[in-house]
Parts: C-alpha cells; structure tokens; sequence
C-alpha cells in the first residue's frame, strides 16, 4: 500500500506542476547537555524512564526538517524527517509524509479538509512546533511520549468545520474521521517499559529495543517475541479508526475530545511481532488566561490486549495519564511547569511478565528567547514510580529519578 501511495503522490505532484508552487522549508536543531540520576535509558532497552541514561551527554536531542509544497490548488505535499545522536546510538529518517486538500470555505462557512499518506494522529496540544517538537518543554508528556514512540497511522482523515465568523460566532467547530493500517504492534512498548518522559520520535522503519524480563526466556509464554518492536507493520490487514472533535474559540483555546482503535487481531503474529489490540480515549484543553499565563490538560485512558495464537490472555493492559500544564511568558522570557501522573493495570496472569504501575512527574523549564529563532532552555525533570517489572532485573521496583537538561534550539 505504501508504494502505491508513493505512485500515486508522483504521479499528482506531476499533475499539478501546472499550477503555482510554493514551496517552503522549517525545521529545527537540538543541542543538549545531560546530566541524569536514572538507570539505563528505555531507548537502549532498560527501565530508565528519560530519553538519557544515568550519568552526563552531550546530545543532538533532535534534527529536524519539514518539506512541503503548496498549490493554489487548495492542495500541499508534506514530508517531516528526524534525526537523533548520542553517545549510544545515531539514527534518521522520515516521520511523516502526506498529501493533504484543504477546500475553501462555502458561504455557510463550511470547509472540507484531507490528508492521506504517514502521519500522526491529531491528538497532542504540546507537540506544535517544527517536527513536533514540544513548544514550551524539552521533553514532551507521558501521553505525548509514548505517542511519539509507538502511534503512527498510514491511512486517510476527512475532516469538516464550521467557522465561527461565517455565523457571527466566535467559535470554530470541527469533527474528523481517519481510517489508518500498520500500527498493530502498538500497545507493546507502553507495556513492556511503561509510561516515560522524552522527546524521541521513533522514525517510520524503526524498531525499539524490549526489556529483558522474566516470561521473555525459553520455555515462558513471551519467548517468542522478537528483542525489538516494531511499531509500524500491518499484521492482519484490518482498518483502524480514530475520531476526534475540536471546539476552538478565537483568541481564547481550544477543547479536543477523540477516540481511537487500531482494531488490530490480538493472536497474530509474524517474526515475533505481535498484534496488540490497542484502543483510548483521548481529551484535552488549553486556554490563554490573563497576563500572557496559558493553563493546558490532558487526559488519555485505553486498554490494549495480546494473545497466544490459542486465543489465550498473554498482556492484557489498562493504562491511563494526565498532566496539568501552565506557562508565563514575560517578555523574552517564558517559565513553564507541567504535572502528571500516569498507571498501568495488569489484568493477565502470564509468569514472569508484572506490567503493574504508578507514578507522578513534575518538569519545569525556564526558556530565553535570545533572538527570533534561537532559544535557550534549562529543564528539571522529576519522576516517581512505582514499577513492578524492575525486579526481574535486580532493581527497585519503588524509584525516583531526576535530570537536568540545558538546550539550544535553533527553529528555522
């Protein structure tokens, strides 16, 4: 399906080449310094909840760029790529790629929208600027964390709103539906390391490393999981669906509510990667208070289940977080502190595989805005859990771990 999407985008882009082209390049580069109390980092396999491993580095945090052309058409073409670089490990590649119609509105107001090809589902508030990257963090939420890692869609949305100042309203309504394939792994990562805290974008052809624990070695129930996931495969060719609807009231904020299911089969497997019956309930608000203050939340509950190609139980998860954000701009300056809490309950009885958790996080990050592209940061990032899974390895199942972040970021 993929190469018939790239057939097709080829084929159009020569179509309308006829038509007036703009095209336009944004992206951004990350440089940061670490220092971290943590065990190793789950990016590397461990049960480290930050981006970064215990100790100092030096990273590039992210190097990003998006690509687009737009015609006068109503039509644009969008291609986002990543890249990440640290002491353990340097990778890049693309993130999203898409077509997407925008049509004008009609006289009641009324405007359609498209979009087919890799993208993200609508969902985060906090990852709005270039590469979705988080705009007043350095590290995203729990939520946004984890969507980053494990939840991508190939498919198509057909979105409709109604503007506000068509009907003397100062509101914008709009609800939207996707259909998507390969994601049917989703679900695996979030229950085999938990909830965490980074900035890392899992690229489309990407795998992440999986803990070592208990049930994954010969003779238990796990033993056929490959060491790596790999988030974005088709595994029984159904269709996915994700809704979602947004109120936007002018100059104020926005409120966001949705739904998704991958509608994966949850005894499907091929080369030790598993479907993941995964599905949530997503919503969230963010609102510009008085004196430059912006108050944002954001909730997100679901359950995801794998079975045993007998149909039999092997992870069956719910999980759920949330965090309140609020950030002060003062002039040059903006001050930002965001807290969550996040769990994972266990329902399954499979030995060797606890996925039981509970936890809370606090990140507060002061920013500089030493010219119009060049930002300055420093960040703490605390977190508390409680994670049942630590003890197959020797390690405390009850742990706090901290890190102090400094960053340049160049947005161009």
């Amino acid at each position: 399906m993929l190469k018939i999407l790239v057939v097709v985008a080829v084929l159009f882009i020569h179509t309308v080449n006829v038509f007036a082209t703009e095209y336009k390049v944004h992206g951004v580069l990350d440089l940061r310094a670490t220092s971290a109390n943590t065990l190793e980092s789950y990016v590397d396999g461990g049960y480290g909840k930050f981006t970064s491993g215990d100790g100092d580095n030096i990273s590039l945090a992210q190097a990003g760029i998006e690509l687009s052309a737009e015609w006068d058409t109503g039509i644009s073409a969008h291609i986002v790529a990543n890249g990440y670089s640290d002491e353990n490990d340097t990778t890049m590649g693309i993130t999203e790629a898409y077509l997407k119609y925008r049509s004008l509105p009609n006289s009641s107001g009324y405007r359609w929208q498209t979009k087919a090809g890799i993208f993200y589902p609508e969902i985060s508030l906090e990852n709005n600027a270039f590469a979705w990257a988080s705009r007043n963090t350095l590290n995203s939420s729990a939520i946004n964390t984890w969507l980053g890692e494990e939840i991508r869609v190939l498919g198509g949305e057909l979105a409709l709103t109604r503007l506000g100042k068509f009907n003397d309203s100062n509101y914008d309504i709009s609800i939207a539906a996707s259909g998507f394939v390969n994601n049917d792994p989703a679900g695996a990562l979030l229950s085999w390391h938990g909830w965490t805290i980074g900035n890392r974008q899992t690229l489309w052809t990407e795998s992440k490393a999986i803990q070592d624990f208990r049930a994954r070695m010969p003779g238990y129930d796990l033993n056929g999981q490959a060491a790596k996931s790999d988030p974005f495969l088709e595994l029984d060719d159904n269709w996915g669906f994700h809704i979602r609807s947004k109120i936007k009231v002018h100059n104020k904020g926005q409120i966001t509510l949705g739904y998704y299911d991958n509608k994966a089969t949850p005894y499907m497997v091929e080369n030790g990667q598993y479907g993941w019956r995964t599905r949530f309930t997503h919503a969230g608000f963010s609102w510009r208070l008085p004196y430059a203050i912006e108050l944002s939340a954001q909730y997100l509950t679901g359950d995801t289940l794998m079975q045993s190609p007998l149909r039999m139980d092997v992870v069956n998860n719910d999980y759920a977080s949330g965090y309140l954000a609020v950030s002060k701009r003062i002039k040059k300056h903006r001050f930002t502190l965001r807290l969550e809490e996040f769990s994972v309950n266990d329902n399954d009885k499979t030995i060797g595989d606890n996925n039981n958790e509970y936890g809370k996080s606090a990140t507060s990050n002061y920013t500089y805005r030493y010219s119009k592209p060049l930002l300055l940061s420093v960040e703490y990032n605390w977190i508390n859990s409680q994670r049942s899974a630590r003890m197959y390895v020797g390690q405390p199942v009850q742990l706090v771990e901290r890190q102090w972040q400094l960053a340049a970021r160049y947005f161009f």
